[in-house]
């Protein structure tokens, strides 16, 4: 199975970027992952063209989840689960939809087959990134029986 992360924007922050680049590099060894970052907008209808802008590098067939904080609140063990469950179901790619500094297009939510909140809390969207790409590490980790720190 392969992982594609659609994010809104690219990671300024340094501490970001080192932290994300170490969980994908971990990532790697179990699935297939990419990262494509989206075009960031300004002004009126910014956070409509973001999400034309994700939308338009989902394929029909690919397993969409949109980061949303009012979504569905996984443990590590459910995330696992759920992975699981995409693998088993024959399509080859799960994408994980991440917006920017004002969230995800309801365009994009609809078309999501899980809204995944990491926490009812707000993070800066580099943040719930790292934390997200920490998760799925964690899950792939998890789904193969192998030993994670807790």
């Amino acid at each position: 199975m392969n992982i594609a992360i659609v994010a809104v924007d690219k990671l300024r922050e340094p501490y970001a970027r080192t932290g994300c680049a170490l969980y994908l590099e971990r990532l790697g060894r179990y699935y297939g992952v990419t990262v494509i970052e989206t075009r960031k907008e300004a002004g009126a209808g910014a956070v409509l063209l973001e999400g034309r802008g994700i939308l338009e590098r989902i394929d029909d067939d690919d397993i969409v989840w949109a980061l949303d904080r009012t979504g569905v609140a996984l443990s590590s063990t459910d995330l696992a689960r759920r992975i699981g469950d995409v693998e088993r179901s024959g399509k080859r790619r799960l994408v994980i939809a991440i917006g920017g500094p004002e969230g995800l297009d309801e365009s994009v939510v609809a078309r999501a087959d899980l809204r995944w909140s990491l926490s009812p809390l707000t993070f800066l969207h580099e943040m719930a990134r790292l934390i997200a790409f920490e998760q799925l590490y964690r899950a792939a980790k998890i789904g193969r029986g192998e030993p994670y720190h807790r």
